[in-house]
């Protein structure tokens, strides 16, 4: 599969760590374009882990999501965009009620011109002014474990938890605040 987007290609492949991924992975599956959106770890030291090694902390890894996307309809600048506003980029090794660096936020590239598109959408958020300080790392991509079967598509087949454990986290409210009503 390739990377990132190229002439004639079907699809490419992005990777975001935003806190929760069940979240992560509920709020890209929106977009048209997005083809798959997978849960899973990355960025860690720890081959194979579980859910419950990563939630306790010490693997290193990161809930992360591995989005597959079609780049005729979306580009990876465009997908930077949403990332950036689905999150809250002024946390540190957190994001809304869940806290570790398990649940950082993160933009792990493929290649060059990921990085490069990366760290361009990262200047120019920091540049507005709008949110500061940014602490969303951008790092080159390790390996992606798939989170276990349960994990993936979490939204769908457990709706009530899903909105339960999201409104009672406060992402929506604190997305509100930061980019407004209209991200």
């Amino acid at each position: 599969m390739a990377q990132t987007s190229s002439p004639g290609q079907e699809s490419a492949t992005a990777i975001f760590a935003g806190g929760c991924f069940w979240c992560v992975e509920a709020d890209f599956e929106k977009l048209p374009g997005v083809v798959k959106v997978e849960s899973g770890y990355t960025g860690g030291n720890v081959e194979n882990p579980t859910y419950e090694q990563v939630s306790a902390g010490g693997t290193g890894h990161a809930e992360a999501v591995r989005i597959t996307y079609d780049p005729s309809r979306i580009s990876y600048p465009q997908l930077l965009d949403y990332f950036w506003r689905n999150i809250d980029p002024t946390q540190k090794d957190r994001q809304f009620c869940d806290i570790g660096r398990q649940y950082r936020s993160g933009i792990f590239y493929l290649d060059e011109t990921q990085r490069q598109a990366a760290e361009t959408s990262k200047a120019e958020l920091e540049k507005s002014g709008r949110v500061k300080p940014i602490y969303t790392e951008i790092v080159a991509a390790g390996p992606f474990y798939p989170a276990e079967e349960y994990h993936q598509a979490f939204y769908k087949k457990n709706p009530i938890r899903y909105k339960i454990y999201r409104w009672n986290c406060g992402r929506d409210k604190r997305l509100d605040e930061v980019w407004g009503k209209s991200r």
